[in-house]
């Protein structure tokens, strides 16, 4: 993996920041470099999507690294990236192209994939002096290949979520062609994770002890704004 590294550096750590449902922000940051959405909506059978990279910093360069993941965090070899790996300047702007290149998917209901952003500061060694610690930080955004044409509209997806509590369980079932995440989602008065529903089918959580019955919860639409406060009527 390429990455600016002085010869004095001693220590590198390396800071996630995720960007998760909860995220209401129409930008994701990293350090100094920015994606222009917090999710990525890619409709399937088009050649690629592009996605803004901006670097907000008056005076850092950073290196950036590219790349989409499975759901388990691997590396996908389905996608395309370009540019992969690239310098950018201070209050300069990019554009990453997205390609898909895999097999076929499903073509009734989405696919999930994640997209990576690494943004490495670089060093000028010749203001370096004794230990220097360089911090890269990363941004993860879910990228959701959609089938053209479906049936029902992503923004009524959430109104269709099923709930049923069973044995200290929620089973949450997604009948909708759309993945719904979840966010300020509780049961009773206990806050849970933030989570996300996939389409057509069922999410479990185990719920704490004491947890009420009644589920509540928020959504994050294609934009990244969340939705209001909604309840879950039973299954």
């Amino acid at each position: 993996m390429n990455r600016i590294k002085p010869v004095s550096l001693i220590t590198k750590l390396i800071t996630h920041s995720c960007l998760l449902a909860a995220t209401v922000l129409t930008t994701a940051h990293a350090g100094g470099i920015g994606l222009g959405a917090t999710r990525i909506i890619y409709p399937q059978g088009d050649k690629q999507v592009s996605l803004p990279v901006t670097n907000s910093s008056q005076s850092n360069a950073f290196l950036v690294q590219s790349w989409v993941a499975n759901a388990d965090q691997s590396k996908s070899q389905d996608f395309i990236v370009t540019p992969p790996l690239f310098v950018m300047h201070p209050k300069k702007e990019n554009t990453v192209r997205i390609m898909y290149v895999g097999p076929d998917l499903p073509t009734d209901r989405e696919s999930v994939f994640y997209f990576n952003s690494k943004a490495i500061p670089s060093v000028d060694k010749s203001k370096l002096q004794g230990n220097t610690l360089q911090i890269a930080t990363q941004s993860v955004i879910k990228l959701f290949i959609r089938p053209k044409k479906l049936p029902t509209l992503s923004i009524d997806a959430p109104k269709a979520l099923r709930c049923m509590v069973s044995n200290g369980k929620l089973i949450i079932k997604n009948p909708s062609p759309y993945y719904v995440s979840l966010v300020q989602f509780k049961a009773g008065s206990a806050k849970l994770a933030n989570n996300m529903v996939p389409p057509m089918n069922s999410l479990v959580v185990e719920l704490p002890a004491g947890s009420g019955s009644k589920v509540s919860f928020q959504t994050v639409n294609d934009f990244g704004a969340t939705t209001p406060v909604q309840s879950c009527p039973g299954a």
